[in-house]
């Protein structure tokens, strides 16, 4: 029998500008006739204890979803550290996984196979990757991280992979999901995905 998991506060990254998509809240942009957010929403709610948005544009949108909304502290859109460093403050539970709101096709597995790496290699925070390629915006960490994080951002620090540099990351291999990580960022790749 498997002993039980702690609790995991899912946070949907939706807080970013969409300038490769000519300025739109990628969140809202329908794919196959539901808002991308939704795509995301239903494949992470089952996989996690809370489910929360970081969003810095159209709260009332989101919020419609039937999840918590709230934007970042830090203002100026400075990027998913700064998404991440809201939900931390705001998770309900010990364990918060992120992922982004233009990634529609989730993997129905990526927090159980994140929270097992986490868990088997004691670490701080686990990251999804394919191949040669980390995602670091498919994570999940321990809340406990905050005024790391806190910190890091206040001494202008802004590039996720510098900040996970100084944790102790393990990261965990979906070479056979590969095609759950891609995400979409311009109208051209919006127009591949939506037949």
């Amino acid at each position: 029998m498997n002993a039980p998991r702690d609790k995991i506060t899912g946070v949907v990254l939706a807080g970013g500008q969409g300038r490769r998509m000519g300025g739109v809240d990628k969140g809202l942009v329908a794919l196959r006739g539901r808002p991308m957010v939704d795509w995301v929403l239903e494949r992470l709610r089952p996989q996690v204890d809370e489910l929360i948005i970081n969003a810095n544009q159209n709260a009332e949108r989101y919020a419609a979803f039937g999840h918590p909304v709230f934007g970042d502290d830090i203002g100026g859109f400075v990027g998913p550290l700064a998404g991440l460093h809201a939900g931390l403050a705001r998770a309900q539970h010990p364990l918060v996984a992120t992922a982004p709101c233009d990634s529609p096709f989730l993997s129905a597995d990526l927090v159980a196979r994140l929270y097992a790496g986490l868990a088997d290699a004691d670490a701080e925070l686990a990251v999804a990757r394919t191949f040669d390629q980390p995602h670091p915006v498919f994570c999940l960490c321990r809340r406990n991280l905050l005024p790391h994080l806190e910190a890091y951002l206040a001494g202008g620090g802004r590039k996720v992979d510098a900040w996970y540099a100084t944790l102790k990351v393990v990261e965990v291999r979906f070479d056979d999901e590969a095609d759950a990580f891609r995400n979409i960022n311009t109208r051209g790749e919006l127009q591949s995905f939506d037949r």
